[in-house]
C-alpha cells in the first residue's frame, strides 16, 4: 500500500467514526491529558498547534491557557466535530486546518508549543512528523508526545500491533519505548520527561469506537481469550460471564525540548 493509499484509509475511517472520538472516555479524559497539563510550560502569550487533534481534547484543554491553538487534523469530518465541540465551551481562539502531520503547512518556528496525542501510531513516516513538529516549533520551545506503546519484548510488540491492526486498518505501528527516544533525540529534540500510562480497554467500547463488525469482534476476542499465558498475563485479559470485557495496554508521555 502506498503512502496516499495509507492516509486515504485514515481519512475514511476517522471520517465515518469522528462523532466516537469526541464521546469517548479514553480520549475525553485520562491521567495522560492530566500529567500533560500539569507539567506543561504554557503562558496566555503562547500560540500552540495541536497535530491531528481528533475529537479536540487538547486543544480545548489549552485553549484557555494561551494566546491561540492551531488544532489540525487529516480529516475535515474530524475537523468539523473538534470544531463544534471546542466553539461549544466557548471558546473563540481555535484555528481549524486540515493538513498533514507528516508534511506540516506552516513555517519554521511558528510555535511556541506542539501537542500530539494518541494519534501517532497512525502516521506511516513518524520520523518525518517528528522532523516537522522541531522545524516547525520555536527555539527553546517544548513539544509534547502521548502515544500508545508496543511492549519491548518482540513477540509481544507483535501481537499488540497484530490486534490493532485488525480492530483499525488505519493503524500503522504503535512503537515501543525505546524507539521512541531514539527517534526524538536522533532529531534533536532535548528529552527533558518521560511517564508511562496503563490503560484499560473496556473491549466493547474498544470496538464500537471503529464500529467493529460482529465477526470481526468475535474474531478479536477469540486472538485474546486463547492467546497464550504471557500474552494473557502481559495484557492483563480478563473476563466476565465467560467473555472478554478488557485488557491492558501503555502509553507514554514525551516532553521534549528544541534548543536555543
Amino acid at each position: 500500500m502506498n503512502e496516499e493509499e495509507t492516509k486515504e484509509r485514515v481519512q475514511l475511517q476517522f471520517g465515518k467514526n469522528a462523532k466516537n472520538y469526541v464521546t469517548s472516555k479514553l480520549h475525553a479524559k485520562g491521567k495522560d491529558l492530566s500529567k500533560l497539563l500539569q507539567i506543561a510550560d504554557v503562558c496566555e502569550t503562547d500560540h500552540v498547534l495541536d497535530i491531528a487533534t481528533g475529537g479536540g481534547h487538547t486543544a480545548n484543554a489549552f485553549a484557555p491557557l494561551c494566546k491561540q491553538v492551531t488544532a489540525l487534523d487529516l480529516t475535515n469530518e474530524i475537523l468539523t466535530v473538534a470544531r463544534n465541540f471546542i466553539e461549544g465551551n466557548g471558546y473563540i481562539n481555535t484555528d481549524f486546518v486540515q493538513g498533514d502531520a507528516e508534511k506540516l503547512p506552516f513555517p519554521d518556528e511558528t510555535f511556541d508549543l506542539i501537542t500530539c496525542r494518541i494519534a501517532a501510531h497512525h502516521f506511516p513516516h513518524v520520523h518525518d512528523f517528528i522532523h516537522e513538529s522541531y522545524r516547525t516549533l520555536k527555539k527553546g520551545g517544548t513539544f509534547y508526545l502521548i502515544d500508545n506503546v508496543a511492549p519491548e519484548n518482540n513477540e509481544l510488540d507483535k501481537f499488540y500491533n497484530h490486534i490493532e491492526k485488525e480492530r483499525d486498518y488505519s493503524h500503522h505501528r504503535a512503537f515501543k519505548k525505546s524507539e521512541w527516544i531514539q527517534m526524538v533525540e536522533e532529531c534533536g529534540f532535548i528529552l527533558e520527561e518521560f511517564y508511562c500510562f496503563s490503560k484499560t480497554f473496556i473491549f466493547d467500547e474498544w470496538c464500537k469506537n471503529m464500529n467493529v463488525s460482529s465477526e470481526k469482534k468475535e474474531a478479536l476476542s477469540s486472538l485474546l481469550l486463547y492467546s497464550d499465558q504471557a500474552k494473557r498475563t502481559k495484557f492483563k485479559v480478563t473476563e466476565r460471564n465467560q467473555k472478554l470485557y478488557s485488557f491492558t495496554g501503555e502509553a507514554i508521555l514525551l516532553k521534549v525540548r528544541k534548543p536555543m
